[in-house]
């Protein structure tokens, strides 16, 4: 794979790199590349499902009004009109594709409600959705001749005009991508892959915190990449916590407990048994993300809890069981009979609203570089995500990237005269040591500081001290052997940072963005 020239590069095996392979092939080859195993994505770890307007008694006024909602006033509405007004195609075309979603008895999709949505409307699968979805959209691409996919290949940089030792002006204009430099695991060889066209389809970075639902393989590591491209990033400051994770300490990723759960009817309840929701929001437990985790920060706080409560017991055993059988399986083995105990959940990083800006076409600020996925920043889910939408805006982006992509690629050259990577450094016995504390500090100034509830002082202290691990890292990085975890933490510290400079510019609370010091009235 040395030196590859390709037509469609493509950064990520998920639902959007995939989708987007999927539309592309046709009009050139197509070179998949993923970190670990192809199936190792934030995909595949989705459990609830994907939300789509698809039976009479929904709409896609009411569809547009709950993700405008959720997003606290500040979604891109034209963005949200679009993804909504095509759920209905581009969920029949996955169906198309192979992927199965579960029916009643009459035939019908069982859909299902989850906290922000006004109808039922998520179609999934069990509740492994996104186990489904990528099943079925991987054996689809291993079936095309144009297709290859490629694991265990860490993509490192981005190439532009810089490595051609061009000018760039500060403001950014007129960079464009030219393929990326990537270093082979099992080689342990930095190879430099030329593409007419990029698709960053790198997902999220739930590992910069110390607790996170996210696979490993999350660590921003795109975000990272069209950053230091000098590409434009947007809207880091709204991470995502998932309300209700199983509190199982040691466990990571932290196992999901699916909002479905509530939209079933489960209750959140403290350690005393009492609800307490109401005194929240009055959609309860099935209230947006942003609001549930924040009530459960403040009620551990108050109470000096770990945790709280999902409360199942009153629940039909066998419909639980029918809808939700890996998270019944997981209660079991650790000893919680769901209809005897209540589950003890605590919030756990999830999502990033943010990402590396985009247009409605996915196309970066970056020219013939896409972003598609977790890793972009579209506008749909403003400073909230409501639940569900995320692998439906990876459908409808990787549709309208592909379509911009096809119409530009006859146009396209490969460029010449980049040089290949400077392989210097020696690795020094110390180094794996240095990585695994400066990465304790990282989840530790992330989570203490940056997390559900923040504050000016907060974010102060850990820029200060995140600008020393970014400076000790860098040094790291120019004098050692290139390795994934290396380059993992400096993709970390790099989106740690940018996370925190975003907090601090928005004076306002809105959303998962919630600074004690600039507050509304309720929490």
């Amino acid at each position: 794979m040395d030196s590859r020239k390709i037509d469609f590069l493509v950064i990520g095996s998920g639902i959007a790199g995939l989708s987007y392979a999927l539309k592309v092939c046709e009009y050139g080859k197509v070179m998949i590349l993923t970190k670990s195993n192809e199936d190792e994505t934030n995909t595949k770890y989705a459990q609830g499902g994907i939300a789509a307007v698809f039976y009479a008694n929904d709409s896609f006024e009411k569809h547009i009004n709950d993700t405008l909602v959720a997003g606290g006033g500040i979604c891109n509405e034209e963005v949200v009109k679009m993804v909504v007004s095509e759920s209905t195609e581009r969920v029949k075309e996955l169906i198309n594709w192979g992927t199965s979603f579960d029916k009643k008895a009459s035939g019908e999709y069982d859909l299902v409600k989850e906290g922000g949505h006004s109808e039922h409307r998520i179609l999934h699968h069990k509740d492994n959705t996104g186990f489904e979805i990528e099943r079925a959209l991987l054996a689809k691409a291993r079936n095309h001749p144009n297709i290859e996919i490629y694991d265990h290949i860490f993509a490192l940089d981005v190439l532009t005009q810089h490595h051609l030792g061009a000018f760039v002006n500060s403001k950014t204009e007129g960079i464009e991508c030219f393929g990326i430099y990537a270093l082979n695991e099992r080689t342990q060889r930095i190879e430099k892959i030329l593409s007419k066209i990029i698709c960053m389809c790198s997902g999220g970075a739930g590992n910069i915190y110390e607790s996170t639902t996210n696979p490993s393989i999350a660590t921003g590591d795109g975000i990272a990449m069209v950053y230091r491209a000098k590409g434009k990033t947007k809207g880091m400051e709204f991470v995502q916590f998932h309300p209700t994770a199983l509190y199982n300490p040691g466990e990571q990723p932290a196992f999901l407990i699916s909002e479905a759960v509530r939209g079933f009817g489960a209750i959140l309840k403290n350690s005393k048994g009492e609800e307490f929701m109401q005194n929240y929001d009055e959609r309860k437990s099935l209230a947006p993300r942003d609001i549930v985790a924040r009530a459960i920060d403040n009620e551990m706080k108050i109470n000096g809890e770990n945790c709280v409560y999902l409360d199942c017991r009153h629940l039909d055993k066998k419909g639980f069981i029918e809808h939700f059988p890996n998270i019944y399986n997981k209660c079991n083995e650790i000893g919680i009979d769901i209809m005897q105990d209540m589950i003890p959940v605590v919030p756990s990083a999830h999502y990033f609203c943010g990402g590396i800006d985009v247009d409605k076409n996915g196309k970066s600020t970056i020219g013939n570089l896409y972003a598609i996925g977790e890793c972009a920043h579209t506008g749909l889910h403003g400073a909230n995500r409501l639940a569900s939408n995320s692998l439906l805006e990876a459908l409808v982006f990787a549709h309208n990237a592909a379509i911009d992509s096809i119409s530009k690629i006859p146009k396209l050259e490969f460029c010449n005269g980049l040089p290949d990577w400077n392989a210097e450094g020696t690795t020094n016995p110390e180094e794996l040591v240095l990585m695994t504390q400066s990465l304790k500090e990282l989840k530790a100034i992330m989570t203490n500081y940056v997390g559900i509830v923040r504050s000016d002082l907060r974010l102060k202290r850990a820029f200060d001290r995140l600008k020393i691990l970014h400076n000790e890292t860098e040094d790291l990085y120019e004098r050692t052997t290139v390795s994934v975890k290396l380059c993992e933490l400096r993709n970390m510290i790099k989106v740690g940072y940018i996370v925190i400079k975003q907090s601090i510019t928005r004076k306002e609370s809105v959303g998962l963005h919630y600074n004690i010091d600039h507050k509304n009235p309720t929490i």
